[in-house]
């Protein structure tokens, strides 16, 4: 196992009725700016719970933050919390209202161009304090320091980290979700599923524990995903899918183990370049990943096939082929196709991706640093 250091601060309020408890976690007296979505809070009710549970509280409102936000959008809210002078932001939402209010808060109080908080990793000196009330189970932003933002103009879809923006705390409501529609359900169990991949799917490290942490979450989504999915207002199953999306990417199964994110970087340049849902591009991605690698992944990839997907029959080469056909299988069992000619792509977008990914400088991909420009061309070809 190699060396690490973990921490992680937020305290998780989970289940039924708690967002009751926002003025117990608010700072006493705080000038809030909740920020929010599209607007479904509204329609769920979940607006009107937060605004009832913060009576007393000075709370200001920004919505509109898109799925995969925007950058002028979050410096709208920038400007407002700098103008109101708000002093604790309370992100009310998915995964993509968590990311936007992380980068509110790290850049209200940011010296300089806060796009550079994304684009070269600027130091992040302050940040105002933030919390969560989630809505969507998907990218485990509600436990964890880090945010994606995306930017139309320079057609960029970025990633930050700071230690200052683990939110102070962060409501778990499965009932929350319940009216969320089916394509965000199955993409937020693609994201979850893969979180957990791209940190267990490497090489043996002899992380005895972590390997067995990410398998229970990676069977408890293969067990409760379509089960959820068919019942939308099952508790038990809805309450399974939204933890194991939090413990995914909370830290714990990633600590002490090599790490492959190749299909997030993958990913975000689809989703940038043709619209493509984030839990769109993981389900066509990570097969591919799985297949390119094969040879470096075998130990991992057989031990996968086994411990997860129960597959113990056949040689090594036919193990991995179950393995792989079967993530895909499970993917589209919620409802995410795997290949990128489900959704209306018509050509290859092979070069323009690793034309993005040379730009950005991340080139090498992959546990190894092997998957080069050629190798990331190869595969995305093969996912079409």
């Amino acid at each position: 196992m190699q060396n690490f250091v973990h921490r992680n601060p937020v305290k998780i309020r989970f289940g039924r009725g708690q967002i009751a408890h926002l003025a117990q976690e608010v700072p006493p007296g705080a000038r809030v700016l909740m920020t929010y979505g599209g607007g479904s809070i509204r329609a769920n009710g979940v607006y009107d719970q937060v605004l009832q549970a913060l009576e007393g509280f000075e709370v200001l409102t920004f919505g509109g933050i898109e799925p995969n936000p925007r950058y002028p959008t979050l410096m709208r809210a920038v400007e407002l919390a700098r103008a109101e002078q708000v002093d604790f932001l309370l992100a009310v939402g998915g995964g993509s209202v968590l990311d936007g209010t992380k980068f509110i808060a790290a850049a209200i109080p940011f010296e300089g161009d806060p796009w550079t908080i994304c684009s070269e990793q600027a130091p992040i000196r302050s940040a105002v304090p933030l919390g969560a009330v989630l809505t969507l189970p998907a990218t485990g932003s509600e436990m964890n320091r880090a945010g994606v933002v995306s930017r139309d103009d320079t057609r960029q879809k970025l990633a930050f980290f700071s230690e200052l923006l683990f939110p102070r705390f962060s409501i778990l409501d499965p009932e929350t979700t319940f009216s969320l529609p089916p394509r965000q359900v199955g993409n937020g169990i693609v994201d979850g599923f893969t979180h957990v991949m791209e940190q267990y799917l490497t090489y043996p490290v002899g992380a005895l524990l972590q390997d067995r942490m990410a398998e229970a979450i990676l069977q408890t989504l293969i067990e409760v995903g379509p089960q959820t999915l068919a019942d939308p207002t099952d508790y038990e199953a809805r309450a399974s899918f939204m933890w194991c999306c939090t413990v995914a990417l909370q830290g714990l199964v990633g600590v002490g183990v090599p790490q492959d994110w190749s299909t997030h970087a993958i990913g975000h340049e689809l989703t940038v370049l043709h619209g493509l849902d984030h839990g769109q591009t993981l389900a066509v991605i990570l097969p591919a990943v799985m297949e390119a690698q094969r040879e470096g992944k075998r130990a991992k990839l057989l031990q996968y096939a086994e411990r997860v997907l129960g597959i113990r029959d056949g040689s090594d080469d036919e193990r991995i082929d179950a393995a792989i056909a079967g993530t895909r299988s499970f993917f589209e069992s919620v409802g995410v196709p795997t290949r990128l000619s489900a959704y209306g792509l018509s050509g290859d977008p092979s070069e323009e991706v690793v034309r993005k990914l040379i730009a950005r400088g991340v080139l090498p991909l992959g546990e190894r640093d092997d998957l080069d420009a050629a190798r990331i061309g190869a595969l995305v070809s093969a996912a079409c």
